[in-house]
């Protein structure tokens, strides 16, 4: 006769399948028993009463209890999760998911970093390509993911055009991304503006198909060798920003905000929602933090002190803050990113990408790593 140990066991083969887990790793399964007759009796908690997966789960489990020996018949209790039980199954779910990334075409070898915030309009786009720009400069080959499908504007500010190309057949095909030299590095840039007609063209899409898209510019895009991967986020926590953080889990986040304190309080969330993922804050980079004249007069026309207040709430380091600076918006129009040329924002873009190679995100030294050693022939002494 089975034992409640031997119900509890088979069921860790029951995957909750939006969660990507075990319902036993979950503590989704409060109990189990198996009583004199035969009949076990299983006891589930779910999220939600309503959740549209229980059919498959119930068919699941009592596919799989029904073949211990001596199991006559199953019978499910459905509960339902209390609020903190669910705070922890979904701390689990998101553990597991960081421990067991699915494949894309991004090197082991490449520092991803996140450029987030929490809302729209603090200049997260132009912070990205001003620093991709300003580390492709100095040598690096730096990919940018223009990861705001519905607000793609990366193209316009690298001043890169032409659709994208592919190599391949058939399953093998791949897209490739479109290139920049700069000094002597590369850009290598993928964004929604290099498939559609216009760039006026407004995309009416939803979550799921949000999600597919940057799911598609991580399988499917032939990256190549990078030293860099900055992805340029859509404002907010929503879905794009959680599919990102399971297929890169091992990502680092730098968060944009402004000055006013407004601001702050909402970049706090983009910089929870990270964490929750397990993804580490690199730091905080403070845009549009003043006006500085030509005579060196500095005006904090946004107020003062997010970017400090937040990088301490945090405990992260504050990386910049980056003055208000027309060259930027000019350079972001025509293409040509500030961070080429001479100004006050373009050195402290400057400042903080070196300060990224150097301390913050350094390059992937792999040279010693195993992954290394197993490209390299090994020579076995007989």
């Amino acid at each position: 006769m089975a034992t409640a140990d031997d119900v509890l066991a088979v069921l860790r083969g029951v995957i909750d399948p939006e969660l990507g887990a075990d319902i036993v790793t979950l503590g989704m399964v409060p109990s189990t028993a198996v009583e004199a007759d035969g009949r076990a009796r299983v006891s589930i908690a779910l999220t939600t009463m309503g959740c549209p997966l229980r059919a498959q789960i119930r068919n699941d489990v009592v596919g799989r209890v029904e073949q211990l020996a001596g199991v006559t018949s199953v019978k499910i209790d459905w509960t339902e999760l209390s609020d903190q039980a669910k705070a922890d199954v979904m701390a689990t779910a998101r553990k597991n998911i960081a421990d067991n990334p699915p494949e894309t075409q991004i090197s082991p070898m490449t520092r991803v970093v996140m450029i987030a915030s929490g809302k729209g309009g603090v200049g997260k786009s132009s912070v990205t390509c001003n620093l991709a720009a300003a580390v492709a400069s100095m040598g690096f080959t730096v990919g940018v993911l223009d990861a705001d499908i519905w607000g793609y504007s990366v193209p316009r500010m690298l001043g890169i055009e032409g659709r994208l190309g592919g190599v391949g057949e058939g399953d093998e095909a791949k897209i490739v991304p479109n290139q920049r030299k700069i000094g002597s590095g590369r850009l290598k840039v993928v964004s929604m503006g290099f498939l559609v007609e216009q760039e006026e063209t407004a995309l009416m899409w939803r979550g799921l198909i949000l999600n597919r898209a940057v799911q598609h510019f991580l399988e499917d895009v032939r990256w190549g060798d990078m030293d860099y991967l900055l992805i340029d986020m859509p404002p907010g926590t929503g879905d794009v920003q959680m599919g990102l953080a399971k297929m890169l889990p091992r990502a680092e986040v730098v968060i944009v905000t402004t000055p006013a304190r407004a601001a702050q309080k909402v970049a706090a969330r983009a910089a929870s929602m990270s964490r929750k993922n397990y993804l580490r804050i690199a730091g905080v980079i403070e845009n549009m933090s003043a006006f500085v004249t030509p005579d060196g007069e500095s005006y904090p026309i946004f107020g003062s002190g997010g970017g400090a207040d937040l990088a301490d709430e945090l405990g992260v380091p504050l990386l910049g803050q980056v003055p208000i600076d027309g060259d930027v918006a000019e350079g972001g129009d025509l293409g040509e990113p500030a961070v080429l040329a001479d100004g006050v924002a373009s050195a402290e873009f400057r400042r903080i990408a070196e300060l990224m190679v150097t301390e913050v995100t350094p390059p992937v030294d792999m040279g010693s790593c195993t992954v290394r050693l197993m490209e390299s022939p090994v020579t076995i002494a007989t």
